[in-house]
C-alpha cells in the first residue's frame, strides 16, 4: 500500500461500505468524500460525514498508519485544526485527538491490491499493455483530448520561457525554436545557440543573399574553419569573417555532431535548407499565425537547399547529384513540434480561442507519426489515425506510463474499476 493508492481507494470510494464504523464503534455514514488537495494541508478538503447522530462538515486526512499523524507533526500544525476524520490503512495507535478514526485496510479488495501491484512492477512496454484493449472509444476520446491539451501546455511553457528572454517578441522567439527544430535531437541545443547568436534583424538586412545568409549561420556554427578547397565554401568563409567583424559576433562554443546520422541529416544540409527558408520568406511567424490553410504553411516549408548543396552533403566532399529539399517527414516535424505549438501558445498567451482551436484543428490534419510509441499502441490496438492521435499518445507514454502514474490516468482508472466491478 501506498499513500497514492490510499488516496485514490479514498476520492473514488473504492471499498466497502457496509457497516460503515469508526476505530471507536461509531456508526459512520460518508456523504461526501471531499477534494482532493494538491497543495499544503490535508488530503481532502470540505468533506461532509455523519458519525453516530452528529453530521460533520470539514477536512479529512489519510495516513498508512495512525502513527504517522504524530510523526509528521500535525497536532501543532494550524492547516489540520478542521480535521472531521482520520482515514489510514493501519490504526497502529491509540492518539489522543479530537476526531474519529476509519480502518480500511480490511475493506479493499485484494484483487484490486494485486492488479495494482502488477502495474507497478511490470517490466512491460507500458503497465497495462495486456489489458488496455478492454478501454471504451468514449474514455480514450475525452482522454486523448486532455493528454494533447496537457502536451501543448507543456510546450508552451517552455516558449514563454523563451518569450520572456526576447521581451515579448514572437518572431525572435519562433525563430529560436524553428531553428532548434531544424537541428533534430542530435543537433537541437546547437542550432538554438545559433538563432540566438544571429538576431532576426540581422538576418533581415541579408535575406535576399542566400550565400550571405549561409555564412552567417555557417560561420557562427563553426563551420568554415577549416582550409577550404572548394570556391563556394571560400566566399562564404570571406563574407562571415567580414560580418563578423561588422556585426562583433561570436561563434557558439557547442560541438555539431555528423557522425551515425543519415547525410540528408548532416547539420551542414539542414542549415542550408534553414538559411533557404529565411531567404524566401518574411516575417514568418507572422505569416504562420495568421494562415488559414495548413497546404499554405506547408508550401512555405517546401525549400531546398542552394544549387551547391545538390552535389555535397559537407564542405569539399563532392556526391552524387541529389536535391536537398525538405522533405514531406521534415515539414510535419516542424510543424508539430514547431509551428502548431506557439500558434496555440500565443492563443494561450493572448487568450485568443480561435488560434488555439487552429492548432489543434492542424494536427488533425497532418498524418499520423510514425515511431516507437505509436507503433506499439498500435500493436496494442489504440487507434492512431493522425498526428494528433500521435501526440496524445507520446504524452501517455511519457508523462503516465513511463512513470507508472496509473492511478492519474484515465485508461488506468478504467482498468482498475472494472477489476473492482467484478469482485466487489
Amino acid at each position: 500500500m501506498t499513500e497514492k493508492l490510499l488516496q485514490y481507494i479514498w476520492q473514488f470510494q473504492y471499498f466497502n461500505s457496509n457497516g460503515l464504523a469508526t476505530v471507536e464503534g461509531d456508526i459512520l455514514q460518508i456523504n461526501y468524500p471531499g477534494f482532493l488537495n494538491a497543495n499544503q494541508g490535508p488530503d481532502f478538503l470540505e468533506a461532509r460525514i455523519k458519525v453516530a447522530n452528529t453530521s460533520w462538515a470539514g477536512n479529512i486526512e489519510l495516513h498508512l498508519k495512525s502513527s504517522f499523524w504524530n510523526a509528521h507533526k500535525h497536532s501543532g500544525d494550524k492547516n489540520y485544526n478542521n480535521i472531521i476524520l482520520h482515514v489510514v490503512w493501519e490504526d497502529d495507535a491509540n492518539l489522543s485527538v479530537t476526531f474519529p478514526v476509519l480502518e480500511l485496510q480490511n475493506r479493499v479488495s485484494k484483487f484490486l491490491l494485486g492488479r495494482y501491484d502488477e502495474l507497478m512492477n511490470t517490466s512491460a512496454f507500458i503497465p497495462c499493455e495486456k489489458s488496455i484493449h478492454q478501454v471504451d472509444a468514449l474514455t480514450w476520446k475525452s482522454w486523448k483530448d486532455r493528454l494533447l491539451a496537457e502536451r501543448l501546455q507543456n510546450k508552451a511553457a517552455i516558449i514563454f520561457g523563451h518569450l520572456a528572454a526576447n521581451n515579448n517578441n514572437w518572431e525572435e522567439t519562433f525563430w529560436w525554436l524553428l531553428a532548434n527544430n531544424f537541428g533534430i535531437k542530435v543537433n537541437s541545443d546547437a542550432f538554438e545557440k545559433i538563432a540566438g547568436s544571429l538576431p532576426v534583424n540581422i538576418l533581415a538586412k541579408h535575406k535576399n543573399q542566400i550565400h550571405q545568409l549561409e555564412a552567417l549561420l555557417f560561420g557562427q556554427a563553426g563551420l568554415l574553419e577549416n582550409n577550404f578547397t572548394d570556391a563556394y565554401p571560400l566566399m562564404l568563409q570571406k563574407e562571415y569573417f567580414f560580418y563578423k567583424t561588422k556585426y562583433k559576433l561570436q561563434p557558439i562554443q557547442a560541438p555539431l555532431f555528423f557522425l551515425r546520422m543519415r547525410p540528408a541529416n548532416f547539420p551542414s544540409i539542414r542549415l542550408a535548407q534553414l538559411a533557404m527558408l529565411i531567404n524566401q520568406s518574411t516575417s514568418l511567424f507572422s505569416v504562420i499565425k495568421e494562415s488559414l490553410s495548413l497546404k499554405g504553411i506547408k508550401k512555405l516549408l517546401n525549400v531546398t537547399a542552394n544549387d551547391y548543396w545538390h552535389y555535397h552533403y559537407v564542405f569539399d566532399e563532392a556526391s552524387a547529384f541529389k536535391e536537398k529539399n525538405l522533405g514531406t517527414q521534415m515539414i510535419n516535424n516542424i510543424l508539430i513540434n514547431t509551428i502548431i505549438p506557439v500558434v496555440f501558445a500565443y492563443g494561450l498567451h493572448n487568450k485568443e480561442e480561435a488560434y488555439k482551436s487552429k492548432a489543434l484543428q492542424w494536427l488533425e490534419e497532418i498524418e499520423k507519426e510514425k515511431n516507437n510509441i505509436t507503433n506499439a499502441f498500435a500493436r496494442f490496438g489504440i487507434e492512431n489515425k493522425n498526428a494528433f492521435d500521435s501526440q496524445a499518445l507520446i504524452q501517455l507514454r511519457n508523462e503516465y506510463c513511463n512513470k507508472k502514474h496509473c492511478l492519474k490516468c484515465a485508461v488506468g482508472n478504467r482498468l482498475l474499476k472494472k477489476v473492482i466491478a467484478s469482485y466487489m
